[in-house]
């Protein structure tokens, strides 16, 4: 246990944070609690396509717009998240609970998307994808940051997550053993041997 998914519940004030701080927009946000990190432009894809299983696929997406700003672009979102995941715009009035595993992290993404986050923190992003749709996941990824989307990410499969990010952190046993720009990180022997099995 490295304690990637501990950090990212911290940081979104799902446990308690013993020390240390987390900053967002440039203002410590003490005691967290995640409505009002919702608020400030935060938002939270949890590990394993959490989804409201008993709701349609719109009923989920209508969920995430929790924040008032977002309440008021509703229709608006549900397009632009529609426009990232087409598959789910045919299925929209399909229970949740129905969808395959890579239609469910789709709708994760997309319910977390709706918040209009500045900040989206994402948890195992790949686990228990297919190959296909998790670089079909990853594209969309890269759309978001293009749009201005910042983006953490843990992710166990080291070589994708770099390939497809600025900065990584290397994780040991709950501390940050390495840190740099993406590349440097796939250039580096230690990470070569140890994390991505080369």
């Amino acid at each position: 246990m490295s304690g990637k998914s501990t950090l990212l519940k911290a940081v979104f004030g799902l446990i308690r944070v013993w020390s240390g701080q987390v900053i967002l927009d440039g203002k410590v946000r003490a005691k967290l609690v995640p409505r009002d990190l919702l608020r400030a432009g935060a938002a939270y894809v949890p590990q394993g396509n959490r989804v409201f299983t008993d709701l349609t696929v719109y009923e989920n997406l209508e969920m995430g717009a929790y924040p008032k700003r977002a309440r008021a672009s509703l229709n608006d979102s549900v397009k632009w998240v529609f426009s990232l995941f087409p598959v789910l715009e045919g299925r929209k009035e399909q229970i949740a609970g129905t969808l395959s595993g890579g239609e469910q992290q789709m709708l994760a993404i997309g319910r977390a998307l709706m918040s209009k986050p500045e900040l989206l923190l994402m948890d195992e992003l790949s686990l228990g994808l297919s190959p296909k749709i998790t670089k079909e996941i990853y594209g969309t990824i890269q759309k978001l940051q293009k749009e201005g989307v910042t983006i953490l990410v843990i992710e166990q499969n080291a070589t994708l997550a770099l390939h497809h990010s600025d900065r990584g952190y290397v994780m040991e046993t709950g501390r940050i053993i390495l840190q740099g720009m993406s590349l440097d990180l796939l250039d580096n022997e230690h990470v070569r041997k140890a994390y991505l099995g080369m």
